[in-house]
């Protein structure tokens, strides 16, 4: 049973100051970039509306670091957070919850930043918010447009499928948005487009181009509307003031994937069928999961 922490409480005895700003740490490493960010919210303005990316308030500061790291995330994840708590000129021991991105997403990517999150929630005696990375590319997709109010995020699997799910904004929920349709792992031309006019995020469209027929139907498409801390972090803040938090102990991915890799039947037949719609095949691909959604 899932056990959630209020505003305020951590997942051992400690003293928080009322009057302390909410310092939320996020890492995503979902993809091939490591990311990192930091969200420090004044307690002033912990009773304002849910913010977005692009309407960060006055006082909010914001710390980021984002590069292409492939499989060297693990190693440059922890130097990365030492770095945004330097830049801020707070001590890591500042940190009120560790948000970090639960998937779906490369298997080793997600335990990556599911291992650390939970390392330095354990030690430092913090509540964790698992994020879900379609969220987090919706909030991104809403940054760079704020009219983006009903947003299917897909993104490229691999072995020819996507992960995608449907998202609705709406400001009084808890985080923002309230999910239409949860992750879901499909073949791209399986895809549930809404009748409604809606922002395709994600890479999707890029990866599958004609297969992926709700390209075709999107008001607009965000191909880089994709998984980063920095929309994770917000996302992790609304969750933190919303009560949605959880001990480190329940730090963990949750698999939308249990099929890791195609046989080389499979492969034949999915280079094939790209090959007919003049596609470029996608390469094997590792297990990846999902969390707050």
């Amino acid at each position: 049973m899932t056990e959630f922490l209020s505003p305020g409480s951590a997942a051992t005895a400690t003293t928080v100051d009322p009057h302390a700003p909410v310092v939320v740490l996020a890492l995503e490493t979902s993809t091939e970039y490591c990311s990192v960010a930091l969200l420090i919210v004044p307690a002033a303005c912990a009773g304002l509306p849910p913010f977005g990316v692009a309407t960060i308030p006055p006082g909010v500061r914001a710390y980021v670091r984002h590069q292409r790291t492939g499989a060297a995330s693990s190693t440059q994840l922890l130097p990365d957070v030492q770095a945004v708590f330097a830049e801020a000129q707070l001590p890591l021991a500042a940190c009120s919850v560790v948000a970090f991105g639960a998937g779906p997403g490369a298997f080793t990517g997600l335990r990556t930043a599911t291992g650390v999150a939970q390392g330095l929630a354990f030690g430092l005696g913090l509540p964790v918010v698992p994020v879900g990375t379609l969220m987090a590319c919706a909030e991104a997709a809403r940054a760079a447009n704020p009219s983006a109010d009903c947003v299917l995020a897909a993104l490229d699997a691999r072995m020819d499928e996507a992960y995608w799910a449907l998202y609705e904004w709406q400001s009084g929920a808890a985080l923002g948005w309230h999910t239409l349709h949860d992750d879901a792992l499909s073949a791209p031309q399986m895809l549930s487009a809404p009748a409604r006019p809606f922002v395709l995020a994600g890479n999707a469209a890029l990866a599958f181009g004609a297969r992926l027929p709700a390209t075709e139907h999107a008001a607009s498409v965000a191909d880089s509307a994709l998984p980063h801390a920095l929309p994770l972090a917000v996302l992790g803040w609304r969750a933190w003031r919303a009560g949605l938090a959880v001990p480190a102990s329940q730090a963990a991915p949750r698999y939308v994937r249990d099929k890791v890799a195609q046989t080389t039947e499979e492969r034949a037949a999915a280079r094939i069928e790209a090959a007919a719609a003049g596609a470029e095949p996608e390469p094997n691909a590792v297990s990846d999961t999902a969390a707050l959604r």
